[in-house]
């Protein structure tokens, strides 16, 4: 199974992220819309994303429920972090490296994270 994203699901059971690069995951990354560039935008001075705190409910989550331990998604966040997502602030960094390991284990395709992404952009755009 291949999770339509043409790459090899790693199993819950240890497999780390490849450190192939995701078209879509790089598309986000060069959009140069990271919170320290937005923040400013809207006139929001505190320094973490409004979305920080959803982002470490979801990583205790699937800590919980053993679908990606929390020391096998640190070291996957320091390996594409050290690589593929360098120079990316560290939230961001965060987001990328999840979606990252997600999609390389095959838990959803790229074609499922650009439509939820899509969904989100445009209630943003209506707010």
């Amino acid at each position: 199974m291949s999770g339509g994203n043409g790459r090899s699901p790693g199993a819950a059971g240890g497999r780390e992220a490849g450190l192939s690069r995701i078209p879509l995951l790089e598309a986000i990354r060069n959009e140069g819309k990271t919170w320290n560039e937005l923040a400013p935008r809207y006139g929001v001075t505190n320094p973490d994303p409004p979305w920080k705190t959803s982002l470490y409910a979801t990583f205790e989550c699937l800590a919980a429920c053993a679908a990606l331990p929390a020391l096998e998604r640190r070291r996957a966040e320091d390996r594409l972090g050290e690589s593929l997502y360098d120079g990316t602030p560290a939230p961001e960094q965060q987001v990328l490296a999840l979606a990252h390991t997600l999609l390389s284990r095959g838990l959803f395709s790229e074609e499922d994270l650009a439509r939820r992404i899509g969904a989100v952009r445009s209630r943003l755009e209506a707010a």
